[in-house]
């Protein structure tokens, strides 16, 4: 038994080098070839980051997506460090939230200031997508709310404000101020905010200009009637050795000065919200449309034919189905594997000592309880990357507690007469430890390592909110859409993983059972 277990660590532990190797090898390849684009976790930024990358490969360039990154301060700490090359940005979000400078600076003083990171930015995109305060049109003309000089009067209504939107410098903080607003805002993703306005679960939120939803479900855009907000001229901000490193993609994405005006925008928009078109298909008929003189034809209002449960079905069997379930393994199984390599030998140092091991367990136990994205941002800032790095970290940390706890409660549980038993025949500690306490607590030490799998599978899911893939994919970019149909295309398939792993544990137990026999 105890050779089999031995057999199963060497194996595990090379496992756990060969995935982390390679996953390191493939990063570091794409890397030196490729121009990576990234997006922020909405859907215009999705589509621009399309739209540039098309524009890219239609030049024979090389490049990569790395779509949904999270919020402003993410992608822009990816850019940074150079974990991507390029993306598109807004420049009223540039001036306040990243250069914390005044709302209307001119391009060349923020080119000046973005140049002390390595970054700068060009390419008018052509449209401004700014943002302001939208409720629905039926109760703003019985209130008689034009303006949010109007929203003052009736602090009664309920916000429901984004949660970037409520933190950020040019968001709420000022805007409250500016116009004396008393209400506390409901923080939402900003996708379900237009599901809770359309169900009157809220009355106000915050929409970007070029939305689609505006005018298919009856907003009515209050007027910003004291100039609060600036303009957000769409461009790209760049890592400064882009045209030297890419000359070829930066050429071309250089061509899309001017040329994607906002009526085209809430167009792309529409497709992709209200008719569920793919991000790459939709910039793909924009370019075609553009290369050919010939507008963008109007998007329907209406979902895809066929009832719910075939919009899921359809979505669940999606090209992209086996390349994320791929890395949703990879992660779940390099993380676990990770986690037993650190908790196994810290229970076995650690479980003679009572005070010790309640100092490592509480320890443990604190960690488990900080929220997973939180532990994310973290992560990101302390290895100055986005990814599958910080995505493995926050997952291992989440596995070793349950193997930490099973393994110290299962060595600790072992009975005093199989020690004795193990030291009248001569046995040293280390020799009971190995044929006498580990294979007895090796059932439980299962369990705790079952334990952390379930967890894993289901906590992989965020690895999605900064570029680490997984069917965390599906989810965030449904969330984004609030599309529940390709939500649920996600959530299926962990599930499914989570419940092959369980099938997979309850196995091996049975066979352990049937060879003790």
């Amino acid at each position: 038994m105890l050779r089999r277990y031995s057999y199963s660590v060497y194996c595990l532990a090379a496992l756990i080098w060969y995935g982390l190797f390679s996953v390191q090898a493939v990063a570091q390849t794409d890397a030196s070839q490729p121009m990576r684009i990234g997006s922020k976790r909405f859907t215009e930024s999705y589509i621009l980051a399309e739209l540039l990358a098309q524009t890219a490969q239609n030049a024979g360039a090389k490049t990569q997506v790395l779509q949904g990154l999270g919020n402003t301060a993410i992608v822009f700490e990816a850019l940074k460090s150079g974990q991507i090359d390029a993306y598109a940005e807004y420049t009223g979000t540039i001036a306040t939230e990243i250069l914390k400078a005044l709302p209307d600076m001119a391009l060349q003083p923020m080119q000046t200031a973005l140049a002390k990171h390595g970054l700068g930015v060009a390419v008018p995109l052509g449209f401004n997508d700014g943002y302001a305060l939208a409720m629905r049109a039926l109760d703003a003309d019985r209130l008689g709310v034009r303006s949010l000089s109007d929203l003052a009067k009736h602090p009664d209504l309920k916000l429901g404000l984004s949660n970037e939107f409520i933190g950020r410098a040019d968001g709420w903080a000022g805007l409250s101020g500016k116009y004396q607003l008393k209400q506390t805002p409901l923080g939402l993703d900003h996708g379900l905010a237009y599901t809770a306005i359309e169900k009157k679960q809220i009355d106000v939120m915050d929409i970007y200009t070029t939305d689609a939803k505006i005018n298919a479900l009856g907003l009515r855009v209050l007027v910003d009637d004291q100039n609060y907000f600036p303009r957000y001229d769409a461009v790209v901000l760049y890592r400064l050795d882009v045209p030297q490193k890419h000359p070829a993609a930066w050429a071309a994405i250089q061509q899309l000065q001017g040329r994607v005006s906002e009526p085209a925008m809430i167009a792309m928009n529409a497709e992709a919200e209200l008719q569920s078109q793919p991000f790459n298909q939709i910039a793909k008929q924009f370019l075609a449309s553009a290369a050919a003189n010939r507008p963008s034809a109007e998007p329907s209002t209406v979902r895809p034919a066929g009832s719910f449960v075939v919009q899921v079905w359809r979505r669940l069997w999606a090209d992209d189905l086996w390349r994320l379930l791929g890395q949703h393994i990879v992660l779940v199984l390099v993380s676990v594997v990770a986690a037993c390599l650190i908790a196994v030998p810290l229970a076995i140092s650690i479980y003679r000592h009572a005070k010790l091991r309640a100092l490592v367990l509480g320890t443990a136990s604190v960690l488990q309880t900080v929220p997973s994205l939180a532990l994310l941002v973290v992560f990101i800032a302390a290895l100055g990357t986005i990814g599958f790095w910080p995505a493995l970290l926050a997952l291992t940390l989440y596995a070793v507690l349950p193997i930490l706890r099973n393994t110290c409660t299962a060595l600790a549980e072992v009975s005093r007469g199989q020690r004795y038993a193990a030291q009248a025949l001569g046995m040293t500690s280390a020799q009971s430890l190995r044929l006498v306490e580990l294979p007895a607590a090796m059932p439980t030490v299962m369990a705790g390592v079952r334990t952390a799998s379930s967890i894993a599978i289901g906590t992989a899911t965020i690895a999605a909110f900064v570029g680490a893939g997984g069917l965390g994919e599906r989810i965030v970019t449904g969330l984004a859409l609030n599309d529940s149909a390709l939500m649920l295309a996600g959530a299926i398939p962990a599930a499914a993983l989570a419940l092959v792993s369980e099938l997979l544990f309850e196995g091996i137990a049975t066979w352990r059972r049937v060879d003790k026999r």
